[in-house]
């Protein structure tokens, strides 16, 4: 149990590192410096890597190494458009499930963005919309749906960092994620699934000339 304790830990702060690009695509890991500061053998290494592989976060290059994925934006356009869908739903289901203390915790990361500066806060707020997210889809209280939407959110995650560049308005969170909150307030379905909608096609039109 230890060791699959470790393992799991490994493979979370691997991840963690590819999506928030401490990692940068193309980049080639060492299995032995990974072994070296996990204090384990290389064998774990490589289930690991196997994993990440199996979740488009790495290549594994015979005879290379493995290497961190590039951004895919093809597949990236595909992923943004099913997200859309499943973001929709799982805010509708929200809409009917979630509770007073969780709309709560939303309004205040939604104080929290509007202290925050876009130039040198982008990582905190796309760390705080990450949260706001994992909110609404836990309250969907649909474990089928939950899965699919983190494995989603592994790739959306990792180009909304990719994009600091060419995002310059905190405006595309606090125009959008306020009208979520409205509608599961009042429990209107239909509106928290236009409003989750329109929040991630504000971000997709954004850099779609750019990235898409």
């Amino acid at each position: 149990m230890e060791d699959k304790n470790k393992n799991d830990e490994m493979y979370e702060i691997l991840k963690k590192r590819i999506i928030q690009l401490e990692y940068v695509p193309g980049q080639v890991l060492n299995e032995k410096d990974i072994a070296g500061e996990f204090s384990l053998s290389r064998t774990p290494v490589r289930r690991v890597f196997e994993q990440l592989k199996n979740n488009k976060l790495l290549n594994i290059i015979p005879r290379f190494g493995a290497q961190v994925a590039p951004i895919d934006f093809l597949y990236m356009k595909s992923a943004f458009e099913v997200t859309r869908e499943l973001e929709g739903y799982a805010t509708r289901l929200a809409a009917e499930r979630i509770t007073d203390q969780k709309i709560e915790e939303l309004e205040a990361i939604v104080e929290r963005l509007k202290k925050y500066d876009i130039a040198e806060d982008y990582k905190r707020i796309i760390q705080e919309d990450e949260i706001f997210h994992e909110i609404i889809i836990e309250s969907s209280s649909n474990p089928c749906l939950v899965e699919i939407l983190y494995g989603l959110h592994m790739h959306t995650q990792r180009i909304w960092l990719y994009a600091q560049p060419d995002i310059s308005e905190i405006g595309l969170f606090l125009n959008t994620l306020p009208n979520i909150i409205n509608a599961l307030k009042v429990r209107n379905i239909e509106q928290a699934d236009k409003a989750a909608k329109v929040h991630i096609d504000v971000f997709v039109e954004r850099i779609k000339q750019e990235l898409l």
